[in-house]
């Protein structure tokens, strides 16, 4: 079992103070996990290269087939796309893989997991969204998850989740870290 972390989603912070931002969370030694353009991607990359190794670039659009160069060319390490987005979800997989990156695939709350089960054994992480996408602060889905923070975490992380991504709860904490 992989060990677990915590991933910030900056979709929560001040997009005004987007760099002040980034460098707070990484104080508390977290690595973002990023909602932003691939011009922001390379942007963080270049000035802040010494705090990110693997940059996991999460996108909740259209179309996701025409965003994999630019997400590649800005130094995405994963590109992580909706299966519910996608015409070709195989087609798209090799397109990324062929341009360096590795996969992940995200579901939205109400899609059924096994419209993963053809793909499984050619991505490298599978998103389960707890919320519906977009809109940050939601609260908790008991029958999934979401809202994740400190009241909900121990429930994700007994029913498997490894990767915690937290907007709200942690860029509107007093104490982040904590």
């Amino acid at each position: 079992m992989p060990q677990a972390i915590i991933a910030p989603s900056i979709l929560s912070g001040d997009f005004a103070q987007l760099a002040v931002e980034s460098q707070h969370i990484m104080d508390g030694h977290f690595v973002p996990n990023l909602t932003i353009g691939a011009p922001v991607v390379q942007s963080l990359r270049k000035h802040t290269n010494a705090f990110f190794g693997n940059v996991h670039c999460h996108l909740m659009v259209s179309n996701p087939e025409k965003w994999v160069e630019d997400f590649a060319k800005a130094g995405a390490s994963l590109f992580c796309f909706h299966i519910e987005a996608s015409q070709d979800p195989g087609k798209l997989i090799d397109d990324i893989r062929s341009h360096g990156m590795k996969v992940g695939v995200a579901v939205k709350p109400k899609t059924p997991i096994d419209v993963i089960f053809p793909l499984s054994h050619k991505i490298d992480m599978c998103l389960v969204m707890t919320v519906e996408p977009g809109f940050g602060g939601q609260k908790f889905m008991e029958d999934l998850d979401g809202g994740l923070a400190l009241e909900t975490i121990d429930q994700a992380a007994k029913a498997g989740a490894n990767v915690i991504v937290a907007g709200t709860s942690i860029f509107k904490a007093n104490n982040p870290k904590e």
